[in-house]
């Protein structure tokens, strides 16, 4: 096969429609474009891009949408207080020992240590962040905190 034996298949080319040209060609009179409105004006074809006719526009009948995202929102992966009570007295556990024990699944996201329950063992705990409830629960417990920069 060569380039000159290429053809589009039949059917899809359509013929443009030359409107306005009389009865006989089909869009004649109004030109199917109905009577009177802008729609019907010249040049006048689109309106405004969310203009529905007077009508409430969906873009604020839909106050989910509103607001705005904070482009330098920093997303943790949050692990609390009471899910370290896994690990044995004494551990240290960082981002290795929190990934192996299934705790966090994200390893790109830093890791904070929220307060949510109890720890009853000795940590030495190693995190991006922590709460100031988390710090003091891993502190009175008789563990340590140590900040990952």
């Amino acid at each position: 096969m060569k380039l000159h034996d290429l053809r589009e298949p039949e059917g899809t080319k359509h013929r443009r429609k030359r409107r306005g040209r009389g009865i006989a060609a089909g869009q004649g009179k109004t030109g199917g474009f109905g009577t009177k409105g802008t729609g019907a004006r010249s040049g006048h074809g689109g309106g405004k891009r969310y203009f529905e006719g007077g009508q409430l526009p969906l873009v604020r009948r839909l106050a989910v949408k509103r607001g705005f995202n904070n482009v330098n929102r920093v997303e943790y992966a949050v692990v609390n207080v009471a899910a370290l009570n896994r690990f044995e007295a004494g551990s240290v556990v960082d981002v290795e020992a929190l990934t192996a024990s299934g705790l966090v699944k994200d390893t790109h996201r830093p890791i904070k240590i929220l307060g949510e329950g109890e720890l009853d063992r000795p940590l030495t705990v190693k995190a991006h962040a922590f709460s100031a409830s988390a710090q003091a629960k891993i502190e009175q417990a008789g563990g340590a905190v140590e900040w990952i920069g």
